[in-house]
């Protein structure tokens, strides 16, 4: 795989800057027409990495016709008055069901579980298998996420960062509804420090030493059941690890761990997930392409 250069990233920054303040529609509709009566489900979400992923993997591997609203991150449609009106904290995905809505993906993916129990059911039906699938999500969303997120900003959101002006920067910022991610993006232009990307990286290296001896005695992440558990990570941690780290060699480090992720990129779900539109610059993929 070809690893585009810091020139290439750069050229596509701009690019993403040059649309930030001049789009603001609503959303695109990337499935088959909606029928007359409209869809009961709808998700508003971006490329199918990361959180995005983790929401469609809940659909496609439960079988659930949702109506499929794409929100464009480069042009920062999640900024925009339409969609802060749908989620205030102006984020993706959002679920809307028949109008309720409902945001963070461990929660719409419960959630699913909640509202279709005759769907294809992806959380164990016993209170300990629940348990032990909820402590692998609360570790997921708590240990392993932010730390893939923070190299991933720093490849990606950082060259885009520092391709605006100081002005238009700030006028960025004040279209972002939550402080901490206000905060995110002002260390992301800055730049994230040696030591807290070092430390990031000994988190991963934890989290993957922690599911190779998992799946030492189990199939699966949190027993012999495919769970919630198991989407959760594979968006965070699975589908990205060996492509952003190819220097730590995961495949001889942790051969289970490759392994399980080579079952998850079998699986028909996840395949379908992964086909949904993919609309970033190839420049500044991270989760989902060659960028390093």
């Amino acid at each position: 795989m070809r690893h585009v250069t810091r020139s290439e990233k750069v050229s596509a920054a701009v690019f993403v800057f040059e649309g930030l303040f001049s789009d603001t529609r609503r959303g695109t509709r990337t499935t088959a027409t909606v029928s007359e009566r409209g869809f009961m489900l709808k998700l508003y979400h971006a490329e199918p990495g990361a959180n995005s992923l983790k929401a469609l993997l809940s659909f496609k591997e439960k079988g659930l016709e949702f109506e499929s609203i794409y929100v464009d991150l480069h042009k920062f449609e999640q900024h925009e008055p339409w969609f802060v009106a749908i989620n205030p904290e102006g984020q993706v995905p959002v679920l809307d069901h028949d109008g309720a809505i409902i945001t963070h993906t461990t929660v719409i993916g419960e959630y699913l579980e909640d509202a279709f129990p005759d769907a294809p059911p992806l959380r164990p039906a016993d209170p300990v298998g629940k348990a032990r699938m909820r402590f692998w999500n609360k570790f997921t969303d708590e240990h392993v996420m932010n730390y893939v997120s923070m190299h991933g900003w720093h490849r990606m959101v950082g060259v885009i960062a520092r391709s605006i002006e100081s002005g238009d920067f700030e006028k960025l910022l004040e279209r972002i509804p939550l402080h901490e991610q206000r905060e995110k993006w002002r260390t992301a232009r800055s730049g994230f420090s040696e030591a807290d990307l070092a430390n990031a990286t000994r988190k991963i290296d934890v989290a993957v030493d922690k599911v190779e001896k998992q799946l030492a005695g189990t199939k699966w992440i949190a027993g012999n059941m495919y769970t919630l558990a198991d989407i959760n990570l594979y968006s965070m941690l699975g589908m990205a690890a060996a492509r952003m780290f190819p220097e730590k060699a995961y495949e001889k480090r942790a051969p289970r761990f490759t392994n399980w992720v080579a079952r998850m990129n079998e699986r028909p779900g996840v395949k379908a997930a992964l086909a949904m539109p993919n609309r970033t610059n190839p420049a500044l993929r991270t989760f989902t392409g060659e960028a390093r």
